[in-house]
């Protein structure tokens, strides 16, 4: 018998276990999805978001999990299944087309996933944490057939010391099962649903974030928290163990943070007495580099655990020197203050989806894109939309200069504006403040997010008051916002409005900031880079790029002149289109900016100068009563002229309406289908920077001046617009006695008109 050399065995056995390898890599391919990303063509089961995923805490040593795995799709009663239905590409939802799979599961199912892994030799010795960066979202794990946890939450990381649980040697086996009952639950889940249309998406199951495997030694790192003091110049660093644990009390140990401007020193300190849990750290910095979006500095940082001089345990992380507040400016107006200066914040309502891994972006090269994007077109900050992302992407958002506000996924039933706060039910409440919390706990050294947004436009709203007052416990440095849009309290550090297309601005307060929470939305769909080819969706749409940037740009404007009566900060809806919205900055799979970047750009700097200053011409009445004629019965011909007799008509102050119309400060009731309003005014010169009129609208109005059209609005608003006139609007005006007209249809629903005119003046 001839006998093989066991080297030519080895590689024998070698190669065949690398065909078979390459042959089940080789079966896997995307789904057929409706849209698929340039960066989808990177994703493989061997490469599959390969970097570590958690910036802030690294440690050398790890294992990553994802790539293909075994997957079914079972009923949600039924036990672990003997036989799997295929392989899943993790950490792709399995209703995406990376996952390979693209299957519902829906709330009567559970999804099943197994793989096996080995646990290098190495790392003998150590314990073994099983790291998940999300899953949707009740999870339960077993490793060898052993139970090891279960955890109920859709965007927070977690993690199981499966130590006991595993073999003394060779493969180990993995086995989650996970349930979601999508929108038929109360659970904080964003924008999914089982039948997704309008606004609402594809919904996702299952695992959404790198899996990863990392030895620790008995007592380790559990956590690290980094809290800067730019008054103080100072960092303070708690850094967290497990307890109880097998190794050394947290007492009993030295820890030393270091912090380094690349390669230099530049501060060190060892750690102050603390509990056993935590040990806090304060390291001071005598001329600290100050993180912003103009110039977003880190620090480099590193904790080191001993114990009489001996090395325990070493964590990676980095670090940033920004302060947030509100606080008043020189004209006594609350303002967003960045380290001591106010700064406008504006950028985009980020959903964070995609067509081909709805919610895990393909690569993260795809995932930094939406940010550079972000950064190119002028913008200092991002919304992000009711989703909390991967750690990299908080971490680009840190390196490269973006501020974020964090919503919290939205759950349980919906209020209108004008509704009281829900009743949520014990356990509703109980998981909404558990997930809330472990939230701004896995972020909080992100230096990016700036604000948290625990409810958005009344999706989920309940116990307003004592939900900041919980916010402003968990995080005391970052700013609040009680509700954005819709159904604001009072209370938090602003207050919030929506308005479509907009812009507009909430009043000045002696407490809070006045910002604009959404606002846009204007839609272009471009063939061959939507989700579906008819019936796409958008606030206002346009039939090609040129039109679209002209109204983009005319809202900005518009938005410039708010700067002065105290807006401080914008969100435009928004970064892409998705699924069938097609309001984005940018095409679902990104291919396409939509508009000229560098008009964009030049834009966006605008907003970030001094606040221009208003001078009123024509004073509407928002903020006291101002005396028109009107009628309510179609007048003659020429009614809209400056030498009209308008003696027959009805004399009251604006605004003219109903009461409960959004916005509106009605002084004069008026319930006909049409009004016509005229005022006059004198004028000493006609020389204007930049024309505008303020005008709140419900619904169609025309405005003249001198019996010259100037504006036909369609629609309605929700509060005060300014809207930049032409040089024809200008060119009406003249020195001596002026008239303003108004003519306002009513067609449905509540109904307001009032109007003025005014000066911007650039400083």
């Amino acid at each position: 018998m001839c006998r093989i050399p066991f080297k030519k065995w080895f590689w024998i056995a070698f190669c065949f276990a690398l065909s078979f390898s390459s042959y089940l890599y080789a079966k896997w391919e995307p789904a057929k999805g409706p849209l698929i990303t340039r960066w989808a063509k990177d994703v493989s089961p061997s490469n599959v978001h390969p970097e570590y995923p958690r910036p802030q805490m690294v440690r050398q040593n790890w294992l990553n999990l994802n790539g293909l795995w075994e997957y079914a799709i079972r009923p949600e009663d039924r036990l672990q299944p003997e036989k799997f239905d295929g392989q899943i590409l993790v950490p792709f939802p399995v209703e995406s087309a990376l996952s390979g799979v693209m299957k519902p599961v829906g709330r009567s199912n559970r999804l099943w996933y197994r793989r096996t892994f080995e646990i290098p030799e190495k790392w003998e010795g150590k314990r073994m944490l099983l790291h998940f960066g999300a899953v949707d979202w009740e999870t339960t794990v077993w490793i060898n057939g052993k139970e090891v946890g279960t955890h109920r939450g859709g965007y927070d990381s977690f993690s199981f010391d499966i130590t006991e649980a595993l073999n003394p040697a060779g493969r180990q086996e993995l086995v989650v099962g996970v349930w979601d009952p999508t929108n038929a639950g109360y659970q904080p889940r964003g924008k999914q649903v089982e039948k997704p249309g309008g606004i609402w998406y594809t919904a996702v199951t299952g695992i959404w974030q790198t899996v990863w495997l990392e030895p620790v030694p008995r007592t380790y790192i559990r956590s690290v928290r980094i809290t800067p003091d730019l008054d103080a110049r100072k960092f303070s660093i708690g850094v967290t163990f497990p307890y109880p644990s097998s190794g050394p009390r947290a007492s009993e140990l030295d820890i030393t943070v270091t912090l380094k401007d690349v390669d230099t020193v530049v501060a060190r300190s060892k750690s102050e007495i603390g509990a056993d849990e935590t040990r806090w750290v304060g390291v001071v910095i005598k001329n600290p580099c100050l993180w912003s979006p103009e110039d977003p500095f880190l620090y480099g940082m590193e904790i080191q655990v001993s114990k009489d001089g001996e090395l325990i345990d070493t964590v990676r992380s980095y670090a940033a020197m920004r302060k947030i507040e509100v606080k008043k400016d020189e004209s006594g107006i609350n303002r967003l203050f960045l380290n001591n200066k106010p700064l406008f914040q504006y950028g985009p309502l980020d959903q964070g989806w995609w067509p081909d891994g709805l919610y895990t972006a393909p690569t993260d090269e795809a995932l930094r894109y939406d940010i550079e994007v972000t950064k190119k077109l002028g913008m200092n900050m991002a919304r992000k939309h009711v989703k909390i992302e991967p750690d990299r992407w908080y971490y680009w958002c840190d390196r490269l200069g973006l501020l974020v506000w964090q919503d919290m996924p939205n759950g349980d039933r919906h209020i209108g504006g004008n509704d009281a706060d829900l009743k949520r039910g014990e356990e509703s409440a109980r998981q909404f403040e558990l997930e809330l919390e472990r939230v701004i706990e896995t972020l909080y050294n992100h230096p990016c997010i700036v604000m948290w947004v625990p409810f958005n436009e009344g999706w989920g709203q309940y116990d307003t008051q004592r939900i900041v007052d919980l916010v402003k416990k968990y995080d005391p440095t970052r700013l609040v916002n009680n509700a954005s849009g819709w159904s604001d309290r009072g209370i938090g550090d602003v207050h919030d409005i929506h308005s479509y297309p907009g812009p507009a601005a909430p009043p000045v307060e002696e407490n809070r900031a006045a910002v604009l929470g959404e606002f846009g939305g204007l839609g272009l769909p471009l063939k061959g880079h939507t989700w579906q080819d008819e019936k796409n969706w958008g606030y206002r749409s346009y039939t090609n790029s040129q039109e679209l940037c002209d109204a983009y740009l005319a809202l900005v404007d518009n938005l410039r002149s708010l700067i002065a009566d105290g807006l401080s900060a914008a969100v435009y809806t928004q970064t892409t289109d998705v699924e069938i919205e097609v309001n984005g900055l940018m095409t679902y799979d990104r291919a396409i900016i939509k508009m000229d970047a560098e008009k964009i750009a030049a834009a966006s700097r605008r907003l970030y100068l001094p606040p221009p200053i208003i001078k009123t011409i024509v004073p509407a009445s928002q903020e006291q009563r101002r005396i028109w004629r009107y009628t309510t019965n179609k007048p003659l011909n020429g009614w809209q002229n400056t030498d009209f007799n308008d003696s027959s008509w009805l004399e009251g102050p604006g605004g003219f309406g109903t009461e409960g119309t959004p916005g509106a400060v009605v002084r004069t009731k008026w319930r006909t289908s049409d009004i016509w309003l005229r005022r006059t005014f004198e004028l000493e010169d006609v020389e204007f920077d930049r024309l505008q009129l303020y005008i709140h609208h419900d619904e169609d109005a025309e405005v003249y001046i001198n019996g010259r059209l100037i504006a036909k609005l369609e629609g309605y608003t929700t509060s005060y617009l300014r809207i930049t006139m032409d040089e024809a609007a200008k060119e009406a005006l003249k020195v001596g006695k002026n008239s303003l007209a108004v003519h306002c249809r009513q067609t449905t629903g509540g109904q307001y008109i009032d109007a003025g005119l005014a000066d911007v003046i650039e400083q």
